[in-house]
């Protein structure tokens, strides 16, 4: 049944991103207009879906709960940052390519799957995932396309999605609840996230030469680690994990980890390959290309995580 749904929300956001590719090649709008979008999603949408994913009572069992979602994000990425010290020898790998592979997208794709698959009460522990995800990538994620970069703690801490958590985290905590209004509103902007991030998605596809693209034998081998090899060793890790959470719900809240692990190469991928000038073209493809594989492998790897 999760399998089901979990593909009925990919092609509803898959549809979405055929949209946002149409209107530029209709030329309703301009492939810059995405910038907008991105800006909006970003500062707008993201942090109200976080907030509104912490407007919980903390019980012991919560706070459980949670501990185990953190433990399950830094486990997982620290496997990762394993397969991609291994990719690096192995493949030669380019930074586009290694980032691709280890970073999901699950900053703008998570949340909206959660909510639909599982309920929005189950929101929470993907937050878990991200704040770790976050860290990788203003540390280790930056560092592969600029070896002059040091580790920015300010980058992390000032992080829009990482305010939203602690604050989202102190409200839990002190016990402040959300006016019934500024919760409808948090709830409102936070369903609009995954429409307007495959919109964005769809914008930037207008922009890539399939053809090229096609011919990239290089992009084959990323979508493989990506989508296959990445969500295959962390499905056997979380399994071990599960085994030994002796807490309740333990399997869906690591399906959710597992559903932010498996989700396509992480759009500020291509954001770090823009502004460093290497391979900015690839990390678009491999974006895009992983995105339309995602309707295949991420049903097909819950249904294993399932059984």
């Amino acid at each position: 049944m999760i399998s089901y749904l979990l593909l009925y929300k990919i092609l509803q956001l898959f549809t979405v991103l055929v949209f946002g590719f149409l209107l530029v090649k209709l030329r309703v709008i301009r492939s810059g207009d995405g910038t907008v979008l991105s800006k909006i999603s970003l500062y707008m949408l993201m942090p109200a879906a976080i907030i509104n994913s912490f407007d919980v009572e903390l019980t012991p069992e919560l706070a459980k709960a949670i501990g185990l979602a953190y433990i399950a994000a830094i486990v997982v990425h620290i496997v990762l940052l394993g397969i991609d010290a291994i990719y690096k020898r192995a493949a030669h790998g380019t930074s586009a390519e290694r980032a691709s592979v280890m970073y999901s997208n699950a900053a703008n794709l998570i949340i909206p799957i959660v909510s639909f698959v599982l309920g929005e009460e189950w929101v929470i522990y993907s937050c878990a995932f991200m704040s770790v995800q976050l860290v990788f990538l203003w540390s280790h994620g930056i560092r592969m396309f600029s070896e002059n970069e040091k580790f920015n703690i300010k980058k992390i801490l000032l992080n829009v999605n990482i305010i939203a958590i602690a604050i989202g985290v102190v409200f839990m905590i002190c016990g402040i609840r959300l006016p019934v209004f500024v919760k409808d509103i948090t709830s409102s902007l936070g369903g609009m996230l995954g429409n307007v991030s495959m919109l964005i998605a769809g914008i930037l596809a207008a922009q890539v030469d399939f053809k090229k693209m096609i011919a990239n034998k290089r992009l084959y081998l990323v979508l493989a680690m990506r989508m296959i090899v990445c969500p295959a060793v962390v499905l056997v890790i979380l399994k071990i994990i599960g085994s030994f959470a002796g807490i309740a719900n333990a399997e869906n809240i690591l399906l959710v980890s597992f559903l932010a692990a498996m989700t396509p190469a992480a759009a500020t991928v291509m954001q770090f390959a823009q502004l460093s000038g290497r391979d900015a073209d690839f990390a678009v493809a491999v974006n895009i290309a992983t995105t339309v594989v995602c309707i295949a492998t991420m049903p097909v790897f819950v249904a294993i995580y399932s059984m």
